[in-house]
């Protein structure tokens, strides 16, 4: 799985063109199909149905799915209601209070929270890395009150950091940002994804 710029025409013009490369070996990316469908769902229960694009590795020949910044591998939600959950659970509130307020299933949050915690000190680690790197005079989260909150601090600090650096920034979401950042993998159990 591939993270890429949500805007598909974009995308498509960089694979044609050879300019996306194989996260393997860096051999260009050719078009290969598509993917199965998948219905997402999107703010205020919206349903979003989409085909992500496939690729075959010109060198190693390995296939890759391309997916947009918006969505995480292995997710039914985008990236930016997930995020609204993270941020509201960095407030204090347990799942069933973050999924009544996203209108969403207790499961389903309960398992992005867990996922979260057990990788937020990780997170936490490469935004803070990601904030000194960006900013010209970074200015540090304050500690908060668990580990989960101060990830999620630190997201939108070095996202905050990237749109003063770069102000299209402001068109992507922090959240979309972060999984573009981190590969897509802020909720995946995957030890080397950091």
């Amino acid at each position: 799985m591939l993270i890429v710029d949500s805007d598909v025409l974009l995308v498509e013009r960089q694979l044609r063109a050879g300019q996306l490369g194989c996260p393997l070996c860096s051999s260009a990316l050719t078009p290969w199909g598509h993917a199965r469908p998948r219905e997402i769902r999107g703010d205020l229960g919206a349903r979003l149905f989409l085909r992500p694009r496939r690729t075959r590795c010109s060198g190693c020949k390995v296939t890759h799915v391309l997916l947009a910044e918006a969505l995480w591998p292995r997710r039914a939600d985008v990236a930016a209601v997930i995020g609204a959950g993270l941020e509201i659970a960095a407030l204090g509130m347990g799942h069933r209070r973050v999924a009544a307020a996203l209108g969403l299933a207790d499961g389903t949050v309960r398992g992005w929270l867990r996922t979260f915690a057990g990788r937020a000190e990780d997170v936490r680690r490469h935004f803070t890395v990601a904030l000194v790197a960006l900013a010209d005079d970074p200015v540090m989260p304050e500690a908060a009150a668990s580990t989960l909150a101060d990830a999620v601090s630190a997201v939108v600090a070095a996202h905050r950091a990237a749109a003063t650096k770069w102000p299209h920034m402001l068109t992507v979401s922090r959240w979309e940002f972060a999984g573009r950042a981190i590969g897509g993998r802020l909720l995946t159990s995957l030890s080397s994804a950091i």
